[in-house]
């Protein structure tokens, strides 16, 4: 008896963070889809009233995804990447640059997935720590500078992640402000640079790796260079 009452004591539990979840991407799509246009954020309208933003960070607060579960993990934690850099921006905005805030990717810690924890720490330990052959992460992370991959007007789901991620680093791979050529001159953002032993496992070259996924390939002597980080505010104007 003893044992049937624990089983469905768990199932509950279980169900009920798998409705929370569920719940999350549901509202981060909705969201998103009403503060998000081609890669800017009305950050404008989300101060003026932040009672959405502030609850979905609620509901994300306590749920927790076991790594076994990877692309829900995953999901979850690029949303939760994406939602806490634009609370951190509404919580000091008006600002031109989330540089402009002192520690707002390393020492500003936020509480999220049942964690107290900074955006440097969701970044590199959660995603890029427990799933180091994913490059694609780089392209779905967004900084709030224009200098990184516009973020997107939808949630990151589970069952579609794999689609996501192939077509947000597709997207940013052609995209010509993104990776500049000029002949055999090629100027590509600091990410590559930062993060160079991501995108050169396996003994792949930058170049390499960019033509896999860039439709007019990159001559194969290509000289790359890194062109400056913009770190303007992503904003909606």
């Amino acid at each position: 008896m003893k044992k049937i009452v624990v089983i469905i004591f768990t199932l509950i539990g279980l169900n009920g963070i798998s409705q929370d979840t569920e719940t999350f991407f549901t509202k981060t799509d909705a969201f998103l889809g009403k503060h998000v246009e081609n890669g800017r954020v009305s950050y404008t309208d989300i101060k003026k009233d932040t009672k959405e933003l502030d609850e979905l960070l609620s509901l994300a607060k306590n749920i927790s995804i076991a790594k076994s579960d990877a692309k829900t993990y995953q999901a979850f934690w690029i949303n939760g990447y994406n939602l806490t850099v634009i609370k951190s921006i509404i919580d000091n905005y008006p600002i031109k640059s989330p540089l402009d805030k002192a520690g707002f990717f390393d020492k500003i810690k936020h509480d999220i997935g049942g964690k107290s924890i900074t955006l440097n720490d969701i970044e590199n330990k959660l995603l890029r720590g427990n799933f180091g052959e994913e490059s694609r992460f780089h392209f779905v992370l967004v900084c709030a500078g224009l200098g990184c991959p516009p973020i997107i007007n939808k949630a990151y789901k589970p069952s579609a992640l794999e689609a996501q991620l192939q077509e947000q680093t597709v997207k940013a791979l052609n995209d010509k402000k993104f990776i500049r050529v000029n002949k055999n001159k090629v100027q590509i953002s600091q990410i590559f640079e930062w993060y160079k032993g991501d995108f050169t496992q396996n003994g792949m070259s930058l170049v390499d790796y960019i033509n896999k996924y860039k439709t007019e390939k990159l001559p194969a002597k290509a000289k790359v260079s890194y062109y400056p980080y913009d770190w303007t505010l992503n904003e909606k104007k």
